[in-house]
Parts: C-alpha cells; structure tokens; sequence
C-alpha cells in the first residue's frame, strides 16, 4: 500500500470513528443526565485532543522505529506474500500473536505503561476511548514488536496497516452498553472481555489483552471473565482527576523520572523502568501482585475472604448489559 494511501485512510477513519464517538456521547448524556453519574464530557475531549495531537505529531520526522522496520526488511530471511487465503490467515494469527505480548508488555513495563496508561485513563468506558493512545507511543517503539514478522518477510506497511484494523476492529468494544455475545466469546476479543482490560478492580488487573482474538489470553492463562458480581470500576487504580491534557498525557513520564532520581542506586533507577507498574525496592508497592497479596492479607485478618467476590463466580447471563457511569 503506497504511504499516501496509507495516510488518506487514516485520516478518514480517524474522522468516521470521532464523528461515531459524538453521536454516542449526546446519546449517553441525554440517557444519563438525571443520573448520580452523568456523562463526562470533558473525558471525550481529551480524547480528541489526544487524537489530534497525534496528527499532528505524525508530521513531525521523529520515527526512529521507521528506520529500524526498514533495516530489518532489508535483513529479512525471506520474501513472504499475504496473496491467499492460507497466507492470510497464518499471517494474521501470527500478527495477532505479537500484539497479544507487545500488549501485555505495555502493562508489565513501567516503560511503556508511562504511555500506555493514558489509554486507560477515562474513569468512563465509552467509544471515545477507544482514540485516546497517548502522544508518546512512537518514541517507545512500540511497533518493535512486530520485527520478527518483517524479519521473516512481510512487508512492513502490510504489517502496519494490519495493526492500523486490528486497532479499528477494537473501536467498539469501548462501551458499557454492549452486552456478553454468548460463543463469540471464546473465541473473539468482545465488549465485554473489553471491559474488564479497562477496569482497576483488583480481581481484574492485568487480563485480556487481545486485540482481535481471544484465544491467546486463554491459552497463557490472562483471561478473566466479567462477573455480575464485581462491577466494573473503569480508568487507573489511582484514578486520573485532571482535565489538563498535559498533565495526562505525562503525568505517568513525570511520576517515572522522578522515582528513577530519588532511587539510591543505579539498579534501583533501572528496576522502575523494568519492573511492572507500582514496583517498590521496600516490597511495598502496587504491582498487581501487590494488592492481591495485601488485600488476601487483610481478609485473612478479618476472617472474611472467602466473602469477597471474585471472577470465578456469578458469570453474567448473555443478553445482560450492566454498566452504567
């Protein structure tokens, strides 16, 4: 696909998916307007801001990863084409695979989570969501992830614009009001397993990161089912609170820099790079981890864990939607 092709399409489903997001957040506040939990706007516009913002930012000659996809391609093992049926489908669970790890690595590194978590920063699930990708993706490189299907001979732009769809196909698993879709959800990444990844309860961290499938979460153990018992609580675990675009979108790149700074070693500055989310050199952080250990400590001390719920009980019926903001 030529570059302008590329680029045109982009920019036309940038504005079909935010013009969609519109129609949904007038419906949703005119639904929820006499509610406890009216519908925030100020949530969809950092989304937009975020959006545009990385238009704008895709102008600028700062893809450093570009020239590494193009290195790689030239050093490939082989030249593969996607031109049938059979190759197509290799490709795509192969390109599936490598967004299933990149994915859960952008949670289990605090590198990329300072990015990623402007994506799970909306305390409300809605299509807009869905946009809001943080300015910062590029400069990790996050397209790295997918160098091993380049290396083995798949052109990168087949590579990118497969990853531009699988992004497209997760724009509507961004709602509440979508509910379970009974056999599909062994097998596709569905609104509903969709809710759970956004949400910061304690029995639901760290689960379902599959962009299009969800057999892999299945298959390496990180698929959690949504509970009618355990509602979904959506954004941060400490919930973001500011409506200042900059302070989203580097709040988490300034809470990392200063913890590398005020780190008494050099290996202690290294392991909150590395190390997940929350970590602490004392062991008394807020990794995932963390609080499933502190809260089973707690329980246990009041006798009552066995009380609270958890994610292998009261599965929800299909045709139940239960989420409102």
């Amino acid at each position: 696909m030529a570059v302008e092709h590329f680029l045109d399409f982009s920019l036309y489903a940038g504005m079909f998916i935010i013009s969609v997001s519109l129609v949904e957040a007038i419906w949703l506040s005119r639904r929820d307007r006499n509610t406890a939990t009216p519908f925030a706007w100020h949530e969809m516009w950092l989304s937009v801001v975020d959006a545009l913002g990385r238009k704008l930012y895709a102008m600028l000659p700062l893809s450093w990863t570009a020239i590494v996809l193009t290195f790689v391609w030239e050093h490939r093992l082989f030249t593969l084409e996607v031109d049938t049926v059979l190759a197509a489908s290799a490709f795509f669970i192969a390109h599936e695979f490598c967004y299933y790890w990149a994915h859960r690595t952008w949670h289990r590194i605090r590198f990329f989570w300072a990015s990623h978590a402007v994506h799970h920063s909306p305390n409300q699930l809605t299509l807009s969501t869905a946009y809001r990708l943080g300015l910062t993706g590029r400069l990790t490189g996050t397209d790295l992830f997918f160098l091993p299907l380049v290396w083995l001979g798949i052109r990168p732009d087949i590579v990118l614009f497969t990853m531009l769809i699988n992004l497209l196909y997760q724009y509507w698993l961004h709602t509440t009001w979508i509910p379970r879709l009974g056999w599909l959800e062994y097998v596709l990444n569905t609104p509903s397993s969709h809710r759970v990844h956004h949400s910061s309860n304690v029995d639901y961290l760290d689960a379902n990161y599959g962009g299009v499938l969800i057999v892999f979460d299945r298959l390496f153990g990180t698929y959690v089912r949504e509970q009618a018992d355990v509602p979904c609580r959506y954004g941060l675990v400490t919930p973001e609170t500011s409506r200042n675009p900059l302070v989203v979108e580097f709040r988490h790149w300034a809470s990392l820099l200063r913890d590398m700074c005020n780190a008494k070693s050099a290996w202690t500055s290294l392991n909150h790079v590395f190390r997940p989310p929350g970590w602490s050199a004392d062991g008394n952080g807020e990794t995932t981890e963390d609080l499933r250990r502190k809260r089973r400590l707690q329980c246990s001390g009041r006798g009552r864990e066995d009380d609270l719920p958890r994610p292998s009980r009261a599965p929800l019926p299909n045709d139940q939607a239960t989420h409102t903001y």
